[in-house]
């Protein structure tokens, strides 16, 4: 990948020219790390500390819920600094680096626990920290992502590399802890968090560095300098952006709920303690399958309706865990595997069409704030994802449910654990569908955008 400018602006090797497989092969390894952490922290950390290490429920949701609090603060102002950034080596790829070890040491600290050691107020230092850290690597690479490229299907190639390199180490992520129980009988939610924190430690410095060494940053872009205010204002008046951002937000709403609750789904409803790597393994292997389906689809009939088909299709298969119970795992697996399929567009889709609306934004700026937008996709992740499983623990302890760590649970106490399960995904993913449905950016609008933007710039500009 070469710094050639180009007339749009963007970096590297913008426009519509192709990106090269070797570009996106070293810029999605970046990836590989923030996928295998994502779901232990949603799913095992809660559960963990909550079932085995003794922190209530509630303390477990509320400290889910403060952890992001801080979000509010540092999401816009990373994405504020990341923007304004100014270096021999680019403005994206150094906050990447200084990412690293605050990433590194909080990964260690909530993966590897002293018991005797362990509160409340542990788990709320520790998950602050690695949001800090996780903010500091998410915001500027996913804004560098957008960057790559201004060919609105290019951009679905790009987001379906990166996350299908993420999602292959999420499934190695998950493959390893479940060879590790039917090979060596070593399993269970302590045992994966040891394992699946052993590779984050080892292939986070790896993956990031070779990403920020081999895929060059691009230099030719506008710098933003447009007051806080202002530009608050013009973002305010970005209507496409504000309906995907309430579609984002409330798709990873439901996310958060199912990923929150499949454990205590798994051991308290199935009654399989170490089960639950192999559930997530056949879900994240489907997932890594369905991206290219999806990349295909919403080239032919659109990004947000490609989306809301596979919204509803996940909707409606999750009805089938309704029916299970005891010894049902293995039947549990047919409906993973579908629903798997369908949410491979969750990954690609959704920030293939971030990249889009950004473009209305350096239309009617003049500026490339790429960083500022993801900051506030990144804040309303993070808000789902606190809101999410605050919302589920904190009615799950209202059902009557008590989690313990042995898996014979009686039948009665997990009715509530199986409506919140089903339904809290599902109602989610519907109303995002509809949000969704007609979403104003197709392909033909956004090409007039870009004819637009090259008309409203000049070499001077540059």
């Amino acid at each position: 990948m070469s710094d050639t400018k180009t007339s749009d602006g963007l970096n590297g090797e913008g426009g519509s020219e192709p990106l090269s497989r070797r570009t996106l092969a070293f810029f999605g390894l970046a990836d590989m790390p923030i996928q295998m952490a994502a779901v232990p922290v949603a799913a095992f950390i809660p559960n963990y500390y909550g079932q085995d290490l003794g922190i209530s429920l509630a303390a477990v949701g509320m400290v889910l819920l403060l952890s992001r609090s801080f979000d509010a603060i540092t999401d816009p102002l990373i994405g504020w600094l990341s923007d304004r950034t100014n270096t021999r080596w680019g403005r994206r790829r150094v906050w990447m680096v200084m990412a690293i070890p605050v990433l590194m040491i909080s990964v260690y600290k909530l993966f590897f626990p002293d018991p005797d050691h362990v509160s409340a107020m542990y788990l709320l230092f520790w998950l602050t920290t690695l949001w800090l850290g996780w903010t500091m690597l998410f915001i500027p690479y996913y804004a560098w992502a957008a960057e790559l490229t201004a060919d609105y299907h290019q951009r679905s190639r790009v987001t379906g590399w990166r996350s299908s390199i993420g999602l292959a180490a999420n499934v190695a992520s998950k493959l390893v802890p479940a060879a590790a129980i039917f090979c060596c009988a070593y399993g269970g939610t302590r045992e994966t968090l040891y394992l699946v924190g052993s590779m984050i430690l080892f292939l986070l410095p790896v993956t990031v560095l070779l990403t920020v060494v081999m895929v060059p940053e691009g230099k030719n872009f506008i710098p933003a300098r447009m007051p806080l205010v202002p530009g608050l204002k013009l973002m305010w008046k970005n209507g496409p952006f504000k309906r995907l951002v309430l579609a984002f937000f409330v798709n990873q709403l439901g996310t958060s709920i199912s990923t929150a609750l499949i454990v205590f789904y798994v051991r308290s409803v199935l009654h399989e303690d170490d089960k639950t790597i192999v559930q997530l393994l056949v879900y994240y292997f489907f997932n890594l399958s369905g991206i290219p389906f999806f990349v295909r689809l919403s080239g032919q009939v659109g990004k947000h309706r490609a989306w809301s088909y596979a919204l509803i299709g996940f909707s409606i298969c999750m009805l089938g865990y309704l029916f299970l119970g005891p010894g049902d795992f293995y039947w549990m697996l047919p409906i993973t595997a579908i629903t798997g399929f369908l949410a491979g567009s969750f990954w690609v889709i959704p920030n293939s069409m971030k990249a889009d609306v950004i473009d209305i934004d350096r239309l009617e700026s003049g500026e490339d704030r790429t960083a500022w937008y993801f900051a506030v996709w990144s804040l309303a992740t993070k808000v789902a994802l606190s809101v999410g499983p605050a919302l589920a623990l904190g009615l799950l302890s209202m059902t009557g449910y008590s989690p313990s760590a042995e898996t014979n649970v009686s039948e009665g106490p997990t009715d509530g654990l199986k409506i919140l399960f089903v339904f809290g995904p599902s109602i989610g993913f519907m109303l995002t569908a509809f949000i969704a449905w007609n979403y104003p950016i197709t392909e033909k609008y956004h090409r007039k955008i870009r004819e637009q933007i090259s008309h409203s710039r000049k070499p001077s500009d540059f």
